[in-house]
């Protein structure tokens, strides 16, 4: 997956590009974006083709229509606001197929963008369907993929539309990308980190194992963590675990051993009786475990532990909080988390919505090496997955 042709080598003079990028952005009541991060991240690609005298015409979905049209999902807020980020008109068109759009691409001129109406409004989008691809193909004449955060799913426009359209680039998004987390893989400065956090352990299991493989430390927190304490008979109270999940907890325990990986368990918690963002919160750890509050957070203890894990660090790789950061009272591990892994020296990667989210909310997000703007996409790298949406693209 990381042998594949960059922007950067192609000729776009002239040329009409399809992009594929990521402009699933957040609307307001007002259909106002409320977060442009993914536009942002898309404009080094954007500029380059413009720069570069290319006919632009980006795709994108928003939302999960289901094949529908429906008008609170439409991209059309997205054109003004890239049309002043570029200080370039964008039109907008009034679906991403069909005559109406194809006679607007035939007018386009060199360095002139189109924005194409939601692609899931058709259900051909998301089944792949062949005559779908074949329309989308028929508006441009090479392709462009820099939306790292759909490249996990094989849809019309991020594996069907390659083998219509040759050749078919990484944007410089996705170049990044593979760049930061391939490296991370095959290549990691060391001693090399992770740290897991999320609610449960089997969401995260197919990355435990390959992780184990790779790292030199694994650090475990968020709600997984508690399944992992349960199986080596820590009292967790009423904490959330997966009864279902504990020996299989076991046996990862027993690889990281095997392997000579240091898998590290909070030793204290932030508990509270109920799951509520003002529920009364008390330190315990674990050999005082109350046995009708739950875990919420990891404690200070921990926060020290794998404070001093990351200080020491040359390649970390975070996915997923440290407690329920939604809730100020139980926030505090994954803020102070992301502000040991701002302070360290090294190659920082966060992965995954929620890592991402507390980053960003932290104001952290300037002092990371890298973050990556697909959650399920990077997880599924890191799992070892093969991504349709890269797999397709033109091989070096």
């Amino acid at each position: 997956m990381l042998n594949k042709i960059s922007i950067s080598d192609l000729n776009l003079r002239g040329k009409r590009v399809f992009c594929r990028v990521d402009f699933n952005v957040p609307l307001d009541e007002d259909q106002k974006i409320s977060d442009d991060t993914r536009i942002v991240a898309a404009l080094p690609t954007i500029r380059h083709i413009l720069s570069q005298g290319g006919k632009l015409i980006l795709a994108s979905h928003l939302g999960r229509p289901k094949g529908k049209v429906q008008a609170k999902m439409s991209l059309a807020p997205v054109a003004p606001y890239l049309s002043e980020l570029l200080n370039v008109k964008v039109t907008m068109a009034p679906d991403c197929i069909g005559e109406q759009v194809e006679s607007i691409v035939e007018k386009m001129e060199d360095g002139d963008v189109v924005l194409l109406e939601n692609l899931r409004f058709h259900i051909g989008e998301e089944k792949n369907d062949p005559e779908f691809c074949a329309q989308l193909a028929k508006l441009a004449d090479l392709y462009v993929n820099d939306a790292f955060g759909t490249a996990h799913r094989a849809h019309a426009s991020t594996e069907g539309i390659t083998h219509l359209l040759n050749p078919a680039a990484a944007g410089f998004l996705i170049d990044k990308e593979l760049k930061y987390l391939g490296q991370a893989l095959d290549e990691p400065q060391r001693p090399f980190v992770a740290i897991l956090g999320g609610a449960k352990v089997s969401d995260k299991i197919t990355v435990i194992n390959q992780l184990l493989e790779k790292v030199d430390a694994l650090l475990i927190g968020g709600g997984m963590a508690y399944t992992f304490l349960q199986a080596q008979g820590i009292n967790i109270g009423t904490s959330l675990i997966e009864k279902d999940q504990t020996q299989l907890a076991s046996e990862l325990l027993n690889k990281a051993r095997a392997n000579n990986v240091k898998l590290l368990l909070p030793d204290d918690h932030i508990v509270a009786p109920t799951f509520d963002r003002n529920a009364s919160a008390t330190t315990c750890d674990n050999n005082n475990f109350p046995i009708d509050q739950m875990g919420l957070d990891i404690g200070p203890q921990t926060i020290q532990k794998y404070t001093e894990q990351l200080v020491s660090a040359a390649t970390v790789v975070w996915n997923g909080p440290m407690g329920v950061f939604e809730f100020p009272a139980f926030a505090n591990g994954t803020f102070k988390i992301a502000e040991a892994l701002a302070n360290s020296a090294a190659i920082s990667i966060i992965g995954g919505g929620d890592s991402v989210a507390a980053v960003n909310r932290a104001g952290l997000n300037d002092k990371m090496t890298h973050i990556s703007t697909g959650g399920g996409a990077s997880l599924e790298f890191l799992e070892g997955k093969i991504l349709p949406g890269i797999a397709a693209l033109t091989n070096k």
